[in-house]
């Protein structure tokens, strides 16, 4: 049995909804349905932020072996305007303990992208920094050679029907699209 490690937020958390509804939880039933020995650890923790995951990352590496990583974090960086640099290195610094610890996982980084309001009131600064925030996720999954899932909400954001009244996070049809959008590069690694 090899183990699938989700390290996030609240997106991998499945926020208010019950653990079964969650991506990883759903993906552990496909990989099930598949008869694939693997057993998936949902990691996810609303408001986290990579500088957050950073530091509970050793505690998790401590848990159980680590086969797949998959890293789903800076989302609530993005919402709270933390430097783009900042953000970088703290995932690079989450992927470099990860293969220290385990230097044969595989680590999958899962990129977000954001919708910010670009509205009159500082419209190009929100639009040059979503355009740095989207970039990064790319540019780290080059750099290390990661598999890369380009956009976690990908045909969820902005939906209504997807998602929960905040209208931010997926509801229980929309992190079935979670799944899907995950397992596309996650399968071919199994």
């Amino acid at each position: 049995m090899q183990n699938i490690i989700f390290f996030g937020d609240s997106l991998t958390a499945g926020y208010q909804l019950p653990a079964s509804a969650a991506f990883p939880t759903l993906l552990q039933q496909r990989t099930n349905s598949l008869g694939l020995a693997y057993k998936t650890f949902n990691y996810g923790v609303s408001g986290e932020t990579s500088a957050g995951g950073r530091l509970r990352l050793a505690s998790v590496l401590n848990r159980q072996p680590v086969d797949v990583f998959v890293l789903a974090l800076g989302a609530n960086d993005g919402l709270r305007g933390i430097p783009v640099r900042e953000t970088t290195q703290n995932l690079q610094t989450i992927i470099d303990q990860v293969k220290l610890k385990y230097p044969k996982a595989r680590i999958v980084l899962v990129g977000l992208e954001f919708p910010f309001d670009l509205g009159p009131l500082g419209g190009h600064q929100m639009a040059r920094y979503a355009q740095e925030f989207k970039a990064l996720f790319r540019a780290l999954a080059d750099q290390n050679n990661l598999p890369f899932v380009p956009f976690l909400l990908q045909g969820v954001l902005g939906r209504r029907e997807l998602n929960l009244p905040d209208g931010v996070h997926p509801n229980a049809a929309g992190q079935k699209i979670l799944a899907d959008n995950v397992w596309t590069v996650l399968q071919p690694l199994l």
